[in-house]
C-alpha cells in the first residue's frame, strides 16, 4: 500500500510522529488502540475523520518499518 500521501510529518505536530493526513493522532495511536483489542469499527466509531485505508496505511507503515534493516534510514 501506497500510504505517502496518509502518512504525514510535521515537526511541530506530536512532536515529529508520523501522523494522519496531517491531523494529531498518530499512527502509534492507531496501532496501540488495534494492539490493545480495538477493532477498525471500535476505532473509527470513536474517530469518525479516520477511514479503514487510514488505518490500513498505520499497519503498512508499521509492517515496513519492522522489515527494516539496523541501520536504515526512517521514513
Amino acid at each position: 500500500m501506497d500510504y505517502s500521501s496518509i502518512i504525514t510529518f510535521e515537526p511541530g505536530k506530536r512532536g515529529g510522529k508520523p501522523c494522519i493526513r496531517g491531523m494529531r493522532i498518530s499512527v502509534s495511536d492507531v496501532l496501540g488502540w488495534l494492539a490493545g483489542g480495538q477493532s477498525v469499527a471500535e476505532i473509527i466509531e470513536d474517530f469518525p475523520e479516520l477511514t479503514e485505508d487510514d488505518i490500513r496505511a498505520c499497519l503498512a507503515f508499521g509492517s515496513e518499518l519492522a522489515n527494516r534493516e539496523p541501520g536504515d534510514q526512517a521514513a
